[in-house]
């Protein structure tokens, strides 16, 4: 019989559909990371950085209406801002999940705004690493939009508005298109300027060594000059040198003075801020201030990690604060204990005093687990990647270990009153360097000396010496120094550099800024009509008062109006005062292979070129190129020519291109391989410059 249904009917399941929350992020890479670790009831979008934007083509702040900006869409946003509208409608909520800092606030703050979102409202996380534990904890604990930290954005990006488009349309009209000016890119580029005319006006002083070789027994050991009659005397000429030379006779023996030994601390340095990261990616890894900034986002956002995904491999790189969290610190020592024993585990770290204007938002930059080490993640990372978290990684370990131990020895030696000093070291315990060699030291073990020994000199070697001018600035040293002035801020150091060198005010030349023509007109113009701007005291005292808008202590109307009213005076008064400044051209001594006309040298966007003299009505141009006195290796007529590409990187080529294609990164050197008859190049090496073959069959050394 069949079975009847009466009663017993089964319910069809009709399943509902669960709403998901949405988080916005910044960069596809970091929603990625983010997405992983929250799982299936959460959707992560990126909104491609900012989305909302002072107008490009007009000043966008209402200087009469409480300087009130007038942000529209970022021009090609619309898609991201569709999408962005779709997904918050049907999600059950929307988190704001940008990077911690006020860049971070304001954007949240803008996506709030288009997302129709209230501000108020708890929808705001932030979290300082990118890994699992701090992700979901952040989710635990949101929060609403702090309006100090995205009125301190704010005040920041409507005062730099003001003084670009109030200064640089002035540019323009009095000496070409195309300039710009900015509160920090002026007095970085003044910084600049003013280093090249102490250079100038440098003139050298001449003085003298006296370095000598004494021996103990068989024992030899150096040592130098170091006064008379028990004090300090500098040798200024030769005449110094020959008075002192007279006093002494070598074939009688140096009585051994003094002898101090001493034991000697070297402390550890503390974790990485913004700028010290920058400097010590530049000094050690010849990494450029913008290639250290984006391949640390790389590694704040996520690698992927093989089979466990991408991960996060250190906390945020926008901080000037050097503290550490309890966590990092705990799992720091228990590493430390594990790998090199209790001797090298510090009990109490030492603590870094902030520098001024420092902000202390969240921690120093550091790696998100230090148990994971550069050598245990290295086949997942690029080779710019492993360098910069194989430096985070180690200096933040070393800041957690003990100081390492020197032996010093320091040893007068006098005969008829003349001092010759030695000094010896002996590393006795390496602590920190052991993880973090700052540089490569050498001992200088002395023998054993005491007091009334005598010594023998074997030689004495007087040698001349000229003082040397300031070095110029390379990026390290120009962060460094706008970091002391309080110019500026951890995030607008990278930006900086590359305005000046885009405009061409400033070239690098072997890794060393060099001011332009260009510059220098740029900088007399505003010395002379917005002194204000390059005053490195009243523009760190500006930087102070926006540090106030983000603590609450501020109001950004009053910083900004008592800012600008004076500002606008000055603006008129150089509009009118101001003659507009002829860049002359200088003739370049041949004639336009086209007209015939007068060839001469113009300043351009990307440094001189030839130009037709007849221009407009002649667009002849020529790349000004400079011969190396190398026939091409290729072609064998014409000359190989040294040439720039669009990154400003020096390269080699034929002067017959097009008809000619030889390029190459590498100097030739003018002779071929023995062995395979390819062309020689220059390449610098570890040994220095040496000759080497591309093909790898030959290699010399370069006699000096």
């Amino acid at each position: 019989m069949p079975r009847s249904t009466t009663g017993s009917a089964t319910k069809k399941k009709t399943k509902r559909k669960v709403k998901k929350n949405l988080v916005i992020v910044e960069s596809p890479s970091k929603a990625k990371t983010i997405e992983k670790y929250l799982g299936s009831r959460y959707k992560v979008m990126a909104s491609l950085g900012h989305i909302r934007d002072l107008p490009k083509s007009k000043m966008g702040v209402d200087v009469e209406n409480n300087y009130e900006p007038h942000y529209i869409s970022i021009r090609g946003k619309g898609d991201v801002i569709k999408e962005l509208r779709k997904e918050a409608k049907k999600a059950a909520h929307v988190y704001l999940a940008a990077d911690p800092d006020r860049e971070g606030e304001a954007i949240a703050w803008h996506l709030s705004y288009l997302l129709g979102l209230d501000p108020k409202d708890k929808n705001r996380v932030v979290f300082n690493e990118i890994t699992k534990d701090a992700v979901k904890n952040a989710f635990k604990n949101p929060r609403a939009i702090d309006m100090n930290l995205v009125d301190a954005q704010q005040a920041r990006r409507v005062l730099d508005r003001l003084v670009g488009y109030s200064i640089s349309p002035l540019l323009w009209a009095k000496i070409k298109k195309g300039l710009s000016a900015g509160r920090v890119q002026s007095i970085a580029l003044n910084l600049i300027i003013q280093r090249e005319q102490e250079i100038k006006a440098f003139k050298p002083e001449e003085y003298w060594t006296l370095d000598a070789q004494f021996k103990k027994d068989k024992a030899k050991f150096d040592a130098s000059f170091y006064g008379l009659d028990g004090k300090k005397a500098e040798l200024k000429n030769n005449e110094a040198v020959q008075n002192v030379l007279a006093k002494l006779d070598t074939k009688k023996p140096f009585t051994v003075s003094s002898v101090t030994k001493k034991e000697r601390k070297r402390m550890p340095q503390p974790p990485f801020t913004t700028s010290t990261l920058q400097q010590t990616a530049n000094n050690t890894l010849k990494f450029k201030t913008q290639k250290t900034m984006m391949v640390a986002q790389q590694l704040y956002e996520g690698i992927s990690l093989g089979r466990g995904g991408a991960v996060g491999l250190i906390t945020y790189m926008r901080t000037d604060s050097t503290r550490i969290s309890s966590v990092a610190k705990h799992e720091a020592s228990t590493f430390i204990h594990e790998e090199y024993g209790e001797e090298y585990a510090a009990l109490k770290p030492r603590k870094a005093k902030l520098s001024e204007g420092a902000q202390d938002a969240h921690e120093a930059i550091r790696p998100s687990s230090v148990m994971r080490t550069p050598k245990s993640i290295e086949k997942y990372l690029t080779k710019d990647q492993m360098k910069l978290y194989s430096l985070i990684w180690s200096r933040f370990v070393a800041s957690q270990m003990t100081p390492a131990i020197v032996d010093t020895m320091r040893v007068d030696l006098t005969q008829n009153g003349v001092t010759y000093r030695a000094n010896g070291s002996k590393l006795k315990f390496d602590g920190f360097t052991k993880v973090y060699a700052e540089s490569k030291r050498k001992d200088n073990v002395l023998p054993d000396l005491k007091e009334a020994d005598e010594v023998l000199m074997v030689k004495n070697q007087p040698n001349q010496h000229f003082t040397l001018p300031p070095a110029r600035y390379t990026e390290a040293s120009l962060i460094k120094t706008l970091e002391e002035n309080g110019v500026g801020r951890p995030s607008t150091y990278a930006p900086t550099l590359n305005v000046i060198q885009k405009r061409y005010y400033v070239k690098l030349a072997a890794r060393k800024f060099e001011p332009t023509e260009l510059g220098e007109i740029v900088d007399k113009m505003i010395q002379e009509c917005f002194p204000d701007i390059l005053n490195v005291d009243f523009t760190a005292n500006l930087e102070g008062q926006l540090d106030e808008i983000e603590e609450g202590k501020q109001e950004w109307v009053s910083i900004i109006d008592e800012f600008y009213q004076p500002f606008s005076d000055e603006v008129k008064e150089a509009s009118e005062k101001l003659a507009k400044v002829t860049i002359k051209d200088e003739p370049a001594g041949f004639n336009c292979e086209i007209c015939g006309a007068p060839m001469v040298v113009k300043m351009g966007r990307y440094g001189k070129f030839y130009a037709c003299s007849r221009f407009p009505d002649c667009r002849n141009t020529q790349a000004i190129i400079k011969q190396i006195g190398v026939k091409c290796p290729v072609c064998g007529k014409g000359q190989v020519v040294e040439r720039k590409s669009k990154k400003n990187r020096v390269f080699y080529g034929c002067s017959r291109y097009p008809d000619c294609e030889f390029v190459s990164w590498d100097k030739p050197v003018g002779r071929n391989c023995p062995k395979c008859d390819h062309y020689l190049v220059y390449k610098k090496t570890k040994k220095g410059q040496q000759v080497k073959c591309p093909n790898g069959d030959y290699e010399e050394a370069i006699q000096k």
